[in-house]
């Protein structure tokens, strides 16, 4: 199995003997109602069965964080046929790459991955390493994406542990409903216990676990009648408890924050039409948003991320 820094010397000792023992024999149980379900309901997206490249993979899983799937689709398929691989990308102007991420949110991943593709295009003979440490030295590369590269692209046996995974595996094993947040030692032990042993099955039930968490084992409405897992489902038996029940945080609101700024001045950038020549007027920009001292605010940090580019006449466009 893959070795991951600051993991526990034996993922038993986390979960308890006993109750892993019981954990694998269960996964052993479920496998095959788990992996029919997955070849009859899988989605068809380009990134699966080896449809693309190992840097294809990892620009799915850069563009899919806190991203629906659905929306990543069209914005793979033209980002993958523009830079096909890390060198392309590298070479690419800035400019394009956030024209190109669109409405994806979070630009500051794109430049991110550019980063990444330059290291991968200069130091790695523009192929991904295939070493979790090597992975996670990458710009912007952390533990998730890391291991889905090494499970998806490479076939590598290694827990991968998102949102959907996580909720599945503490429904159907613990009994318990995953509060979200960071992932809990127990979360990730558990994850590794119930991993099949074999490298091939492993990338199959990391990725079949995840859908059926996207699919089926959903946050608030799970479809437990249509689950292949309901049968020998702990949370399920135990009566659902605490369905859809998250750690208590603030409500986050959008509306009116620097972050909905942000975005409506990197949109207005993108739907420039020929002739304004990249360039957002000063004139055009202080009619984006009524708070003079807010859109400033934002536009300032938009230029400290280098998402923009401030001009001596205080217009503005994306960095060339």
């Amino acid at each position: 199995m893959v070795t991951r820094t600051k993991k526990p010397a034996d993922p038993c000792d986390v979960v308890g003997v006993s109750r892993a023992e019981a954990a694998q024999r269960l996964a052993a149980q479920l496998r095959s109602a788990l992996f029919a379900w997955w070849d009859m309901h899988a989605r068809e997206l380009p990134w699966r069965d080896g449809r693309t490249s190992p840097w294809g993979v990892l620009v799915c899983e850069v563009m899919s964080q806190q991203t629906q799937m659905g929306r990543v689709v069209p914005y793979w398929n033209a980002w993958m046929a523009r830079w096909p691989d890390a060198a392309a990308l590298a070479a690419a102007p800035r400019a394009d790459v956030l024209e190109a991420w669109g409405r994806l949110g979070y630009p500051r991943r794109a430049l991110r991955l550019q980063e990444c593709a330059r290291v991968v295009a200069a130091e790695c003979r523009d192929e991904l390493p295939r070493d979790y440490a090597a992975l996670t030295a990458l710009p912007g590369i952390g533990d998730y994406t890391a291991s889905a590269v090494l499970s998806f692209a490479y076939g590598e046996r290694i827990a991968v542990i998102d949102t959907n995974i996580r909720r599945v595996l503490s429904r159907v094993f613990l009994g318990e409903e995953s509060l979200g947040g960071s992932a809990s030692a127990l979360e990730r032990a558990l994850a590794d216990v119930v991993l099949p042993k074999d490298a091939s099955a492993s990338a199959t039930w990391n990725q079949a676990v995840m859908e059926l968490g996207a699919l089926v084992c959903t946050a608030k409405q799970p479809d437990c009648d249509d689950c292949p897992l309901r049968a020998r489902c702990r949370f399920f038996a135990a009566g659902r408890p605490h369905l859809g029940e998250r750690r208590t945080r603030p409500r986050q609101r959008f509306a009116g924050t620097d972050r909905q700024v942000r975005g409506i001045v990197m949109q207005a950038l993108r739907d420039l039409p020929a002739d304004a020549r990249g360039v957002l007027s000063h004139e055009a920009a202080a009619r984006l948003w009524k708070d003079g001292v807010q859109l400033d605010r934002c536009i300032a940090s938009l230029d400290e991320d280098g998402l923009i580019e401030i001009l001596p006449d205080h217009g503005v466009r994306l960095p060339a």
